[in-house]
């Protein structure tokens, strides 16, 4: 269930709060190739379906800024923030990949927002996102996205 954030006050009044879970995608095959074609990131333990099952992971995985790429689509499951003109991606302040996301599993996001501190016109957010890997006991990626949002 998505969380409706009411303008830069309701963000404010969020802060410390865990404010849910996206729902489960699965990680397919499809997506890591593509992904793969778009970076031009074709290591074996990627793409390799064959090799990659005598490797490290016991088949392929996807890359970890494709884990962190799917930020818009899950954290759009997680909140929405009206009341504001815009918002943008402004970076990340701290990113770590923990385990893999073997291709095949479901992965989801859990998000806290840690922080509101007020820029010219709006406010800087930042998000702990923790991406989990169904039934493994690490999370998969763990980032403090930030993000502007202007009135």
């Amino acid at each position: 269930m998505t969380t409706t954030i009411e303008g830069i006050e309701g963000l404010k009044s969020h802060v410390g709060q865990h404010l849910g879970y996206s729902d489960w995608k699965v990680v397919t095959q499809d997506q890591v190739n593509l992904f793969a074609d778009a970076t031009g990131d074709h290591q074996w333990i990627h793409v390799d379906l064959e090799r990659s099952k005598s490797g490290p992971f016991g088949g392929p995985i996807a890359h970890g800024y494709l884990t962190l790429s799917l930020t818009p689509t899950l954290l759009g499951e997680v909140m929405a923030v009206s009341g504001i003109s815009m918002g943008i991606n402004y970076g990340i302040d701290k990113l770590r990949f923990p385990s893999p996301v073997p291709v095949g599993s479901k992965l989801r996001a859990g998000v806290e927002l840690a922080s509101v501190d007020d820029v010219s016109g709006g406010v800087q957010v930042k998000l702990i996102v923790t991406y989990e890997v169904e039934g493994a006991t690490k999370p998969a990626c763990v980032a403090e996205v930030l993000f502007r949002y202007y009135l």
